[in-house]
């Protein structure tokens, strides 16, 4: 190899690296994350039927931005969905403005808890900053094992009769129409 090869070789490299650190490092990278996992999210599906596992919330609690303790005796009879995720996570940042489009749409026909165990005032300046109205809770305690997830996003869909419906690890369209048909046949349920 000539020096000339040499050379373009060392800059090439230098420019690669230079990428690689950019979208790693920077708000760049972040930015670019969160757009590559809305372009490859997709609906979330149903779970079969023999596959519902039983879904026993047991002594786990969890807080909402006031203080205040969940009762999760108010979610009988009722879809619930639950999501854990963190402001620092570029697929949970992906799904967000899908939760908050399905959020506006369906606050009052199903329970929403997005779950996180960040501090509360770095959460509270995220929803300002971003317009979101999603209900936040706060928990530093592991979730019970049927939707315990060490991933970031977890989201799952719980029915009326406290079944888990469906489950996702990774960033979805929870606003798609697909999933929306599958809502409104779980609360007419």
């Amino acid at each position: 190899m000539n020096k000339k090869s040499k050379k373009k070789s060392q800059v090439s490299n230098i420019i690669w690296v230079g990428l690689i650190l950019l979208l790693v490092f920077t708000p760049l990278g972040t930015s670019l994350k969160v757009w590559l996992n809305r372009v490859i999210a997709m609906s979330p599906t149903l779970e079969k039927v023999e596959d519902y596992q039983h879904v026993d919330y047991g002594d786990w609690k969890i807080y909402d931005q006031a203080g205040k303790e969940f009762d999760f005796s108010q979610l009988s009879n009722k879809v619930v969905i639950i999501n854990f995720w963190a402001t620092w996570c570029p697929p949970c940042l992906a799904e967000k403005p899908s939760f908050q489009a399905l959020y506006e749409d369906y606050k009052d026909k199903v329970v929403f808890l997005f779950i996180t165990n960040q501090d509360p005032g770095v959460v509270a300046e995220f929803q300002q900053n971003n317009k979101y109205t999603l209900p936040v809770y706060f928990t530093n305690a592991s979730a019970p094992g049927v939707i315990y997830s060490q991933s970031l996003p977890a989201s799952f869909v719980i029915d009326k009769n406290s079944n888990l419906v469906a489950k996702k690890f990774r960033a979805a369209n929870w606003n798609s129409s697909k999933f929306r048909v599958c809502l409104d046949e779980l609360i007419k349920k």
